[in-house]
């Protein structure tokens, strides 16, 4: 991230903010019991890194319900506190009539737990987000409340730079608590996973991270372009094809490297299931072998990292259950003498301390222990 952009609270990954978020909720749902006001929060990030779709998957996770607002769209005030409507209690009095608000259709009605997700905050016009300040403080307008049990979370790009924002100050600040998403490859290689993101491009993210520019090149336009092509199945047969969905979404030198990435044939790694469930180990150990041989018999460490990231999404999934030939596998690829010490030792550690009990009791081993050792 550069250092011209303005962020507000710590910088974490998505797994590491949805925690945060279990903690303040809690926070908040016993405050707001004990007629108390509770806190707002603010999620700062670059562009396309993917703030919206942690609270709308954070929602489905937990099975609360979620009010979707773009502040960015009202053009007046009437667009948050909705249509005036004159009611008269007793048409045969004069003078008892008054004016009351038809919220808007957005505003949830039912008890929660929710979220209102007030989407790219600073984007809305100045006049709009001072009319904000009252739903960040009391969770509710002159004219209508939230109901109990539901949270307020925005979402906000950083100022500086060349985002088109409006600055709040800090009176406005003051009302929410703040955290910072930044990009994890790990964290998204697992989303993207989950969410059936072709894996070639997850292979791709998790060989070149460094692709991830911020500028065209975010998670979003990548998950985009993998998306596009999740149905070709020979993605070099189809290289111009392939090239120009690339460059519909992505910048030049992406395009360049996942081109690239293409003809190396590495959009054919090993997935960890033929590692787990191959009922022959020798035929896997000699795939990744040949994967790991590069051009003028250059190990290439660069697809070895891969294979085990995926290993450890893998075997890491909340979902995963251990199959009859998968501890022998796992055991027989981390003792691999192509894979080097440093990755060995370290999809050890990951797994011993990310994998549940079952994981962990898979990696036992008096074999691996003294490698571990002697590497060491």
């Amino acid at each position: 991230m550069s250092e011209s952009y303005l962020f507000h609270g710590a910088r974490l990954d998505s797994v590491q903010i949805q925690e945060t978020l279990d903690h303040l909720f809690r926070t908040n749902l016993a405050l707001q019991e004990q007629g108390r006001r509770a806190t707002p929060v603010c999620i700062w990030g670059m562009h396309g890194i993917g703030k919206t779709a942690l609270v709308q998957d954070y929602c489905a996770r937990k099975g609360w319900q979620i009010a979707y607002c773009a502040p960015a769209q009202f053009e007046e005030m009437g667009d948050l506190h909705g249509l005036p409507t004159r009611v008269d209690p007793d048409p045969e009095v004069i003078g008892d009539e008054y004016t009351t608000f038809l919220p808007p259709d957005w505003v949830p009605t039912e008890e929660g737990p929710g979220i209102l997700l007030l989407d790219d905050l600073n984007r809305a016009d100045d006049r709009i987000l001072r009319g904000l300040m009252q739903l960040l403080q009391n969770f509710e307008m002159f004219s209508w409340a939230l109901p109990p049990k539901w949270q307020i979370v925005a979402t906000a790009n950083p100022e500086g730079g060349d985002y088109s924002v409006t600055p709040m100050d800090d009176a406005m600040l003051t009302r929410m608590l703040h955290l910072t998403m930044r990009f994890d490859v790990r964290a998204w290689a697992a989303w993207a996973l989950k969410e059936g993101v072709d894996p070639r491009g997850v292979d791709f993210v998790l060989t070149y991270p460094e692709v991830i520019t911020g500028a065209r090149t975010t998670p979003r336009t990548l998950t985009q372009f993998f998306e596009q092509i999740g149905e070709i199945e020979d993605l070099k047969a189809n290289f111009d094809l392939v090239h120009v969905l690339a460059m519909s979404a992505l910048d030049e030198v992406t395009v360049a490297a996942f081109m690239a990435h293409v003809n190396d044939d590495l959009s054919a790694l090993i997935d960890p299931s033929e590692i787990l469930d191959a009922p022959k180990f020798e035929v896997v150990a000699k795939r990744v072998v040949e994967l790991t041989q590069g051009k003028d018999q250059a190990r290439r460490v660069d697809r070895l990292s891969t294979i085990c990231t995926r290993l450890y999404l893998h075997l890491t999934q909340a979902d995963y259950r251990p199959g009859p030939t998968h501890t022998d596998n796992l055991l027989q690829f981390l003792l691999l003498d192509v894979l080097p010490n440093d990755l060995r030792v370290s999809l050890h550690r990951d797994l011993s301390v990310g994998g549940h009990a079952k994981v962990r009791e898979m990696v036992k081993d008096a074999r691996l222990s003294l490698m571990l050792l002697d590497g060491i």
